[in-house]
């Protein structure tokens, strides 16, 4: 008795699947382009598409509509919602306390993140000058991240007096504010200059020295 072979299973055509990807993929980076050349006031459906090279039927059918698309690109390109986040998962995972050195690197992120994207750069500027809901869904998430590390830092520390989330909330403002002010302004803050190494250097060492003082107060 002869035996049948078995029949291979049907191989499914994944080339649509790939083409979609890699078209969502151009729209999601067509809005960093408008975002460069245009600024924030020139994102739109019209736009983006142009941009992108695609029927802007395209963006109802992948992404719904043009503010998922954008909100897409800012979740992307938003640090405490991509390294920053990454940083925190791994720190939570630890089983003992997240210390000095943990928030040292959440910092030390952040300013080098910002001072090395213009897009990141008028992301924030973006947040800052317009009450948009996009926008205020990012802040949010941002803060839900920031706040899950914030309280496991906070719960080590001593009731000695200091509020740690007030001194480091003045930290994390203030290196977002000099990355903007040297990158957009383009001058000094205190006679220093955050758009150069050296000042950037000096910044990096205040804010070590900063955070140094919190766990000396801490022991």
């Amino acid at each position: 008795m002869n035996e049948t072979s078995p029949k291979k299973a049907r191989k499914v055509n994944s080339g649509p699947i790939r083409e979609k990807g890699r078209t969502m993929d151009k729209m999601v980076a067509a809005v960093g382009q408008v975002l460069q050349k245009e600024g924030y006031y020139g994102l739109n459906i019209a736009s983006i598409t142009k941009a992108a090279g695609v029927d802007r039927r395209l963006v109802s059918l992948y992404f719904g509509n043009v503010d998922n698309l954008i909100a897409i690109y800012l979740k992307k390109n938003d640090y405490w919602e991509n390294a920053g986040k990454d940083d925190i998962t791994a720190m939570l995972e630890q089983d003992n306390d997240v210390g000095q050195a943990a928030v040292t690197k959440l910092l030390q992120g952040q300013f080098d993140t910002v001072n090395n994207s213009e897009i990141l750069q008028k992301l924030i500027h973006w947040e800052l000058g317009e009450n948009n809901k996009t926008l205020r869904e990012l802040a949010d998430s941002r803060e839900e991240s920031g706040q899950l590390i914030l309280d496991r830092v906070e719960a080590n520390f001593p009731k000695n007096g200091i509020d740690l989330k007030a001194v480091l909330a003045l930290q994390i403002g203030g290196l977002y504010y000099l990355s903007l002010h040297a990158n957009i302004n383009g001058s000094t803050f205190c006679g220093i200059d955050t758009s150069k190494p050296e000042g950037k250097e000096r910044i990096s060492k205040a804010m070590e020295s900063l955070i140094a003082m919190l766990y000396e107060k801490k022991k």
